[in-house]
Order: structure tokens, then C-alpha cells, then sequence
């Protein structure tokens, strides 16, 4: 189905559709025609169920399509998430990595095998 029919049984308009599809929030296109002229999408069933899951997490979470689209970016793109963890840890949302519990329970495997932990 085309844009405006897509728009109206998701019940938005169409320039709300295309912005969508711009933040990345739609399924990506699988066959493009070729030919002259602009290529019009073709909506299917399973395209219209994609953008409903969005729209019903926006609503479930009370965040825009442009929060959404960054989240799944950060899900995505490791570079990304590094750096939203890392301003997580300093903002103290996320915490610290436990690396001294780590290091007991390395040592710890360490006499269990009997070999000498290194020292510090």
C-alpha cells in the first residue's frame, strides 16, 4: 500500500510517516524499483506492525520518535553505547565496573589450580 494509506490505518499523517522512516524507525526498504522517477514505498502488513511496536513503545515509555531512533542507535553502534555507558558511570546511573571483585575471584581460581597470583 502506498504512504497515505499506510498513514491513515496507523492513524497519522503521512509527513509523520516519512519522518519516521528518516529517523530509521521503519523497516528498511528490501526491494527498491528501478526505472525513472522517485521510487514510491510500498507498505506491507508486516511494515505497518513494525511502526504500531515504536508508536506503542513511545507511548508505554513516554518518549518521542527521535528518543526512540537514539536508542536503537545506541543498541546498534558499539562507539555508541561506549560512550552513553561511560557518561552513565559519571553521571552514576550505571555503576563502576567491579574490577577489584573480579580480581579476588581471579585469585581466588588462581590457588584453587595452585599457581601463585602475581604480584602487585
Amino acid at each position: 500500500m502506498r504512504i497515505s494509506e499506510a498513514a491513515k490505518r496507523l492513524g497519522m499523517s503521512p509527513r509523520m510517516l516519512r519522518y519516521r522512516e528518516d529517523l530509521g524507525l521503519l523497516p528498511a526498504l528490501r526491494d527498491r524499483p528501478t526505472g525513472r522517477g522517485p521510487a514510491h514505498r510500498q507498505f506491507t502488513d508486516e511494515d505497518l506492525a513494525a511502526v504500531a511496536a515504536g508508536i506503542r513503545l513511545e507511548q508505554r515509555y513516554d518518549i518521542t520518535p527521535a528518543a526512540l531512533a537514539f536508542g536503537l542507535r545506541v543498541l546498534t553502534e558499539p562507539s555508541v553505547r561506549a560512550a552513553v555507558a561511560d557518561l552513565g558511570r559519571r553521571t552514576g546511573h550505571v555503576p563502576a565496573t567491579p574490577g577489584r571483585a573480579l580480581d579476588f575471584e581471579k585469585e581466588r581460581a588462581l590457588r584453587w589450580l595452585g599457581t601463585p597470583p602475581p604480584r602487585r
